[in-house]
């Protein structure tokens, strides 16, 4: 059993899938920042590239996701001409220098628009920046899965696909407003593999409203049985406050404190007794999966969308509110989908905010992603450690926490608190920012 210390709990605290977080991001850093980074890429430099797809058939309640309702024909089109723009801007000012091995396409719903118009972009893409057999991800909604996807999919190259799946009980789905049978999870499942596409990703969910232990237990048994290669498994953020779409979830139905805690300990253990392993604090994969294959070899990486085998040191955002992640700098594009087009139809980069990383924030970014995905973050510069030894100490007391040689190490009882840990490493701890999720 995981120990349940509630004082340690009571904070909100950052996933850390960038450091400094986005809560730190401002006006300052932009366009010419952005530029001068994409200028310092070297010729063969292994870079990544996400691609925003802001929009969803359905808005799910409980989303915190920057995306609207794709409800306008000319909305999705005019929104894909900017994008086109913006990628023929950003591959010009890198004439041919850096290679891509890794696209991701996330939203929203990037299914959310056409197949053909997929296909487009795709083939944009490769037409226009220097590609090396790049890896490619997408992020699909099974509610508008339609036949043609499949096979469009695969005709792209798409190797990996997450589906939102979030639960399986009928009466939870209709609590966050998102139905989708298992029927439809399965067909699928199905189109998606008579195509040669194994590797699937599920999103599920635990404090959701009204959901119990035993709800849980049965969505895991489901996913389970399906057999994807990926599991994340994420605890519900309610923060209304800055998504009020969230508004319309009963809060007062929402799990508690040590509710949460033991559905994210049961998702642990029933997750890696069937069989797959478990990666940092909210990820499982099966043995043979890429994702499992870098956390035994200490080649595991965090970055915005998770965890990830993704090596590159720099990811180019795409699309209107993606962040870009250069070792020095972290940009976001603007977010407002309005104010994005006119700035890429003009030409113009659409960054809009973010900050410059100092070599301080370089070397606890390293830290803290070290700790997260190897539970131990490796020795520490001592000006680093003196600031983080006092907020440590109350894990070490625990018995979640150790030093050796100079390393923060997280016991092995101590992972539900990694994130608690890691924030002892953040000059800019916030624990009571609302901007911040629950630390379980």
């Amino acid at each position: 059993m995981w120990p349940y210390y509630p004082e340690l709990l009571t904070g909100n605290v950052p996933r850390y899938t960038s450091y400094p977080t986005a809560v730190e991001f401002h006006e300052g850093v932009g366009g010419p920042e952005l530029l001068k980074a994409l200028d310092a890429i070297g010729l063969d430099e292994p870079i990544s590239l996400y691609v925003h797809i802001p929009y969803c058939q359905q808005i799910c309640w409980y989303c915190g996701c920057n995306t609207g309702a794709a409800s306008k024909t000319q909305r999705l089109t005019s929104y894909l001409e900017a994008l086109e723009a913006e990628i023929a801007l950003i591959a010009g000012k890198l004439g041919g220098r850096g290679k891509v091995r890794n696209i991701a396409f996330g939203g929203g719903s990037p299914n959310a628009i056409a197949p053909v118009e997929f296909v487009r972009l795709v083939d944009r893409i490769f037409t226009t920046f220097s590609c090396d057999r790049p890896n490619i991800s997408v992020e699909l909604d099974p509610r508008i899965f339609n036949p043609e996807w499949a096979p469009t999919l695969a005709h792209c190259g798409v190797s990996r696909v997450s589906l939102g799946v979030q639960s399986f009980s009928e009466d939870i789905q209709r609590a966050i407003g998102r139905i989708q049978p298992l029927e439809m999870i399965k067909d699928c499942m199905k189109q998606l593999r008579d195509v040669g596409i194994d590797s699937v990703n599920f999103d599920l969910m635990y404090g959701l409203p009204g959901q119990s232990i035993d709800d849980l237990s049965e969505t895991l048994d489901t996913a389970i049985a399906l057999q994807p290669s990926r599991i994340a498994l994420f605890g519900y953020a309610h923060m209304p406050q800055l998504f009020p779409r969230q508004r319309r979830i009963d809060d007062t139905n929402l799990p508690g404190s040590s509710d949460r805690f033991a559905m994210a300990e049961l998702g642990y253990r029933q997750l890696t007794w069937a069989g797959y392993k478990a990666i940092g604090f909210d990820h499982f994969a099966l043995p043979k999966d890429s994702l499992s294959r870098a956390a035994a070899q200490g080649s595991l990486h965090r970055n915005f969308q998770g965890y990830t085998d993704d090596d590159c040191p720099t990811m180019i955002g795409l699309g209107a509110s993606a962040i870009s992640n250069f070792p020095a700098a972290i940009i976001q594009n603007e977010k407002n989908p309005g104010r994005y087009r006119m700035l890429a139809l003009a030409a113009q980069p659409t960054a809009s905010r973010g900050l410059s990383r100092t070599a301080d924030d370089q070397q606890r970014a390293h830290f803290i992603e070290k700790l997260l995905c190897t539970g131990n973050t490796g020795p520490i510069s001592a000006p680093i450690f003196k600031t983080a030894r006092t907020a440590l100490q109350i894990f070490i007391d625990r018995g979640l926490a150790r030093v050796e040689s100079g390393a923060i190490i997280v016991e092995n009882n101590g992972l539900a608190y990694s994130r608690m840990i890691a924030s002892v490493l953040d000059k800019y701890r916030q624990l009571d920012s609302k901007k911040f999720s629950n630390a379980v």
